[in-house]
């Protein structure tokens, strides 16, 4: 595409514009809408209903099989607002993945990282680097960067789950490489327990001392078990009386997030309850795994229930009002804003905006 060729009735500055077009340049002092009072984001608040994506997810697998090529039956969240890209937010990709009963996923790998939250069933095994991880309901399974992953359903039962990546942020670097793995078969391994977890799965505040070297920029810990995550959320609801309660997922070892480029955390709202109305900077993709309510988003409310998938996109304030009690997954870009110093977050109180320090 040419570069934009402005025009001015002057005839000496529009023979300028001429030449500066020529030779792929642009005035800065025609240019509007580069730096604005706030963000200005092309994604819209949106919702993808659970039972259209759990129907989709059954109707592709009659219809598109697994295989090298293929190997993904995958649907992925289109925002309207983004002009036919595939991303949920500008710097998010999330889609449902559907696997069969019996059907296996041949290993590929990848710079994007992926995290898999679990919505629907068990059963199914995904290998990280030869590591067998098993995958339920409410479980979060992470596949760092550049890790060999395949997938394998054993059991009698279709699954369902969301996958987020930070795909847009790596293609927007210039980074992504994909490679295929070393067979066109995956493997069908399994154990009791996954090494990452006999590892650094001990609990609260317990690593090892001598083992593997735990990686420099992620979390050495490749799943987070919904026993887990629902009792610390159930503990901190008794704790604080608030109704309301959130965690994050964390690095057993360093304590940061478990990738460099995403923030993962669970939400709780008690029956009745509202959350408070928040907003920040970056995109947020959050999934509901239990409970129904209502999700407003800017100008936008949702009902909301299980399985839902909701774009959040940057700037826009959001809360959530429980009608039962609600279970809500999140992942956001907030590590990479906070690594460039461009994170903000405001507590929206009716019309006004607060700033929380």
């Amino acid at each position: 595409m040419a570069t934009r060729r402005f025009r001015t009735d002057n005839r000496a500055v529009d023979a300028l514009y001429d030449r500066l077009s020529a030779t792929d340049l642009q005035p800065l002092w025609e240019l509007t809408g580069l730096l604005t009072p706030e963000p200005v984001v092309g994604a819209v608040p949106y919702r993808w209903s659970g039972e259209d994506l759990r129907a989709l997810g059954e109707a592709s697998g009659e219809l598109v099989p697994v295989e090298r090529g293929g190997d993904r039956r995958v649907l992925a969240c289109c925002n309207p607002g983004l002009d036919g890209a595939p991303y949920a937010v500008p710097t998010l990709w999330a889609a449902v993945q559907y696997l069969r009963a019996g059907e296996v996923a041949p290993a590929h790998r990848h710079t994007p990282a992926a995290l898999r939250f679990i919505t629907q069933g068990q059963g199914v095994w995904t290998l990280v680097d030869g590591d067998p991880v098993h995958m339920s309901e409410g479980d979060l399974v992470l596949t760092p960067s550049w890790t060999f992953h395949e997938h394998h359903n054993p059991s009698s039962e279709a699954m369902t789950w969301m996958d987020v990546l930070d795909l847009p942020i790596v293609a927007a670097l210039g980074a992504v490489f994909f490679e295929d793995g070393p067979t066109d078969e995956a493997s069908t391994a399994t154990a009791p327990r996954s090494m990452s977890e006999s590892w650094y799965g001990g609990g609260p505040g317990l690593v090892p001392v001598a083992g593997p070297s735990a990686p420099g920029s992620r979390s050495p810990l490749l799943a987070y078990r919904w026993a887990d995550t629902d009792r610390a959320l159930a503990t901190q609801l008794k704790a604080s009386g608030r109704g309301v309660a959130v965690i994050r997922f964390a690095d057993p070892v360093r304590g940061g997030d478990v990738m460099p480029t995403l923030r993962c955390e669970m939400h709780r709202v008690e029956s009745g309850r509202r959350t408070d109305r928040t907003r920040q900077t970056g995109g947020r993709v959050a999934c509901i795994l239990h409970g129904t309510g209502s999700i407003a988003i800017g100008g936008e409310t949702f009902d909301i229930g299980p399985g839902d998938i909701l774009a959040i996109p940057s700037w826009s304030p959001w809360d959530v009002q429980a009608e039962t009690e609600l279970d809500l997954f999140s992942t956001s870009d907030a590590p990479v804003l906070e690594a460039l110093g461009l994170m903000r977050h405001d507590a929206v109180d009716a019309a006004d905006l607060v700033a929380v320090p």
